[in-house]
């Protein structure tokens, strides 16, 4: 996704470089370490469906062949593995690629099948969810050597995979081992000499409604390495991700550490509603925000460090100076101003299934993991349509949406040939497995008409040829309909344009609504994969927001050929963004914005008189080996209600840059590694 330069001065190189050489892992990347030299990443090819001719598999195979090109209405999911348990209740088929484990399964049993669903290709089209009925799994006994450890469910989580509890508590999911995420081993023989990708590529992967007695040691061929990536401290477990790769509602019993072994570089991140009792380590991660938690200790910081409502969180620090040189780059806020937490699925003390919706809440502080009436509203499973990829069409789902159903969407890929259409009130959206939406006669994806309190969570959309001119729509213009109690929420909410195949959209996402509230979105043009080109993956905007009183919690945007945030609308506020400038404008003239050098990527619209944002970080790495400058990050106007806080701009790689953090104020960024500050502005 993107190339990182990091360079360990002084005395800090002789000592990393031998514990490194000696095999031993890194906590911790020195305090004075700044970003050092480093070569563009090696694109990988894409990932390649399965021959739709041959065979369906079971799942113990269905995912080891990967072979030619990958083409939307292609793909053949394999049967079903697990058995589900015997319930009173009975599920709605959710499909082949929903597995349930319960108790019954033996620790092997659960391990195998992980392996089974964890090796998918970055651009795969198969996703998977995984549910955990409540139950404790693992046992306990190695959990102070885990080098000797036996008996614990121990797996890395893939791409397209999704790993839920189905507890009213994440405790009623007691997992002793650990489900964790390594970076790329491109070196096995010497992985500190091969820090990019690292976790640069580790996206679209998740877990939720868990707790965990960490006890993780390397699993198959990790653990053949001669230096395995898998090897943490005891009571320590790995989420080494980018974007894209939420872990929600986790109670971890221990440490947690969100980079590689060996320091590999890391983009994240996204943590929300979670308690870690021990040390989130952080490393080499470049960002990272949490909201809504608990931690015991937090420890490092690159970049851009943003915590909101966090129990445990650092004192703010961002741009004091810090031993060694060092800039401080963490902001913490005491409560976050609106939130609400994705709504899940849980396992009723009657057997049957239900959607639990999390009420939203503001000036909120600390997890709130209940699902009584006080904290949310319960839906039955019979009043949820329960689509299916390659059967359902956008005509089905809508006549059950327009039915009074609410959506789950199991996992898989939908296409579309017009959007999901949501417009009744209070309607939930829930997607499995990163369920896919891509539309196929330039229509929108999803459009929620002019009504409150809908909730959409876990979809990825992908644009498609012919252009759409927006693929996720929320409200229409110029009607503003909202509701500060029950505001509209997206949660974890994922837009690619380009990457599994060519696409094309003017703007992936649009917010019409007031009160809308954007909860981790990650709308990315494509930087890398199929159809990756200027002229071919075209986006000009990746979030336009017109509605008032819209709020942010975790915005990513990159690599779009305009403004990429784009607000226009009144009194909104953004906590934590960070972008990516493109990397492939072929000229300064094809890079301008009118007679201004590049395109800023956040741009609060001249006449806006009140906005906040907090905590945004904007990189460049143009690799065209062309001089192309953008004049600023960030554009606003300059008025006494337009307030912003801890900003950086980054100079990745390649060559130009930024020439401001905001406006005109800020160090440039250009031509070398650089992350000049503001810490307010005006």
């Amino acid at each position: 996704m993107r190339t990182l330069r990091t360079t360990l001065r002084g005395a800090a190189v002789a000592a990393v470089a031998a514990s490194l050489a000696a095999g031993a892992a890194v906590t911790a990347l020195p305090a004075t370490a700044s970003p050092a030299d480093g070569q563009g990443r090696a694109i990988a090819p894409a990932a390649t469906p399965k021959d739709p001719t041959q065979a369906q598999h079971t799942h113990a195979t269905q995912n080891k062949h990967k072979g030619g090109k990958h083409h939307p209405g292609k793909h053949r999911p394999g049967k079903h593995k697990g058995k589900h348990k015997p319930k009173q209740a009975v599920d709605p088929d959710f499909g082949p690629n929903v597995t349930f484990i319960d108790p019954s399964w033996s620790t092997d049993r659960i391990n195998s099948f992980l392996d089974t669903v964890n090796d998918e290709a970055e651009f795969s089209l198969d996703r998977h969810q995984v549910f955990f009925e409540p139950g404790t799994y693992g046992s306990a006994a190695g959990q102070d050597d885990p080098a000797t450890a036996t008996g614990i469910v121990n797996a890395e989580v893939g791409y397209y995979e999704s790993i839920a509890g189905l507890g009213s508590q994440p405790g009623d999911v007691l997992i002793n081992g650990a489900l964790h995420v390594e970076p790329v081993v491109g070196c096995p023989d010497q992985p500190w000499a091969c820090a990019d990708p690292g976790s640069l590529t580790r996206f679209w992967r998740s877990m939720s409604n868990l707790a965990f007695n960490p006890i993780q040691r390397p699993v198959g061929e990790d653990a053949a390495r001669p230096f395995p990536a898998g090897v943490v401290e005891p009571h320590q477990m790995r989420w080494a991700v980018s974007q894209a790769a939420p872990m929600r509602r986790v109670d971890v019993r221990g440490s947690l550490t969100v980079f590689g072994r060996y320091g590999e570089f890391a983009s994240g991140g996204y943590l929300a509603n979670s308690r870690v009792s021990g040390t989130i380590a952080t490393g080499s991660q470049q960002q990272w925000y949490t909201r809504n938690s608990e931690v015991g200790t937090w420890d490092g910081g690159v970049w851009n460090m943003v915590f909101s409502g966090v129990q445990g969180a650092p004192a703010t620090d961002f741009g004091q100076d810090l031993s060694g040189g060092a800039k401080g780059v963490k902001t913490t806020l005491e409560s976050t101003p609106v939130s609400r937490e994705a709504p899940f699925l849980l396992r009723g003390s009657d057997g049957e299934l239900k959607v639990f919706v999390p009420h939203a809440r503001t000036s909120s502080r600390g997890v709130d993991w209940g699902t009584d009436a006080a904290s949310g509203r319960t839906i039955p499973i019979s009043d949820v349509y329960v689509a299916r990829a390659g059967t359902d069409t956008a005509a089905s789902i809508n006549a059950a949406m327009a039915g009074g159903k609410h959506l789950l969407l199991t996992p898989g890929v939908y296409e579309l040939d017009a959007p999901i259409r949501v417009d009744r009130a209070r309607t939930v959206v829930l997607g499995l497995g990163y369920a896919s939406l891509t539309p196929t006669a330039g229509n929108a994806a999803l459009e929620v008409g002019d009504v409150p309190g809908v909730v959409v969570a876990g979809i990825t959309v992908d644009a498609n040829t012919p252009e759409s001119e927006t693929l996720v729509r929320v409200g229409t213009s110029g009607n503003g309909a909202g509701d500060a109690a029950d505001p509209t929420t997206l949660s974890d909410v994922f837009v690619r344009v380009g990457g599994p195949w060519a696409g094309k959209a003017v703007t992936s996402i649009e917010v019409n609504s007031d009160h809308t509230l954007l909860d981790h979105i990650w709308a990315w043009r494509g930087d890398h994969g199929q159809g990756i080109g200027w002229d071919t993956n075209t986006g000009a905007h990746g979030v336009v927001v017109n509605g008032d009183d819209v709020t942010a919690t975790g915005l990513f945007v990159e690599h779009y050929q305009e403004n990429q945030t784009v607000w226009n609308g009144e009194r909104g506020r953004t906590v934590f963004y960070q972008s990516e400038i493109p990397y492939d404008p072929p000229s300064q003239a094809a890079y301008m914005d009118g007679g201004r050098l590049g395109w800023a990527s956040y741009r609060v619209a001249d006449g806006v008189t009140d906005h906040e944002a907090i905590g945004l970080g904007v990189y460049s790495f143009f690799n065209q080996g062309v001089d192309i400058r953008v004049e600023s990050g960030i554009q606003v106007p300059n008025t006494p209600g337009v307030r912003f806080r801890s900003m950086t701009s980054v100079f990745l790689n390649g060559s130009g840059g930024i020439n401001h953090v905001v406006n005109d104020t800020g160090a440039p960024a250009v031509g070398s590694f650089a992350s000049p500050q503001v810490v307010s502005y005006p």
